[in-house]
C-alpha cells in the first residue's frame, strides 16, 4: 500500500509505477498494489491531471483511480505500507496508533544498501513545486529499489 496526503499525486503515481514494474517482471498475480491517503480532502477524486500526464508520457496507464483514505483494516491487510515522506508517516500514525508490526516504510528507505525504516529521504511533493518529472523520477527509483528488496 502506497500512502501520501491526498492520494491524487504521489501515492497513485507509485501505485501505477509499481504495477507496471510488477507486470514487466511477470509477477502481477503475486502482488496486490493499491494507494491511499492520510487525509479525507480528496476522497473520490481521480488522479491529478499533471500526475496522469507524466505517467502517460512513460506509457503507464492509470485509469480508474479514485482517492480513498487509509484505514486500520488496510494496516492489518497489507504486508508493507509505504509512505512518501515523514509528514505522511506522522499522519498515518494518528490513524493507526502505532506501527506495532513494523510495516511502515518511506519509499526511499529502500534506496539504502541495508534498508531500514525511516532512514530514506522524502519524495518531493509536486503539489507545491509543480515538477512532476522530478517526482516521477524519485518514485520510479524508489519502486525499482522496492522491487529489488522484494527479490525481483
Amino acid at each position: 500500500m502506497f500512502v501520501c496526503h491526498g492520494n491524487i499525486c504521489r501515492s497513485p503515481m507509485a501505485e501505477f509505477i509499481m504495477k507496471s514494474l510488477a507486470e514487466k517482471a511477470g509477477i502481477s498475480d503475486e502482488v496486490y498494489i493499491e494507494s491511499s491517503a492520510t487525509s479525507r480532502e480528496e476522497i473520490g477524486n481521480g488522479i491529478y491531471p499533471p500526475a496522469e500526464r507524466v505517467l502517460s508520457a512513460h506509457d503507464i496507464p492509470c485509469k480508474g483511480h479514485h482517492a480513498r483514505q487509509f484505514t486500520v483494516e488496510d494496516y492489518n491487510t497489507f504486508d508493507i505500507v509505504v509512505v512518501m515522506e515523514e509528514y505522511n508517516r506522522r499522519n498515518l500514525m494518528r490513524l493507526i496508533g502505532c506501527d506495532c508490526k513494523g510495516k511502515v516504510w518511506k519509499l526511499l528507505d529502500f534506496m539504502e544498501n541495508e534498508p531500514a525504516p525511516g532512514l530514506g529521504a522524502d519524495i518531493s511533493d509536486p503539489w507545491y513545486h509543480d515538477n512532476f518529472d522530478k517526482t516521477y523520477n524519485e518514485i520510479s527509483a524508489g519502486c525499482k529499489a522496492l522491487m529489488k528488496h522484494l527479490g525481483y
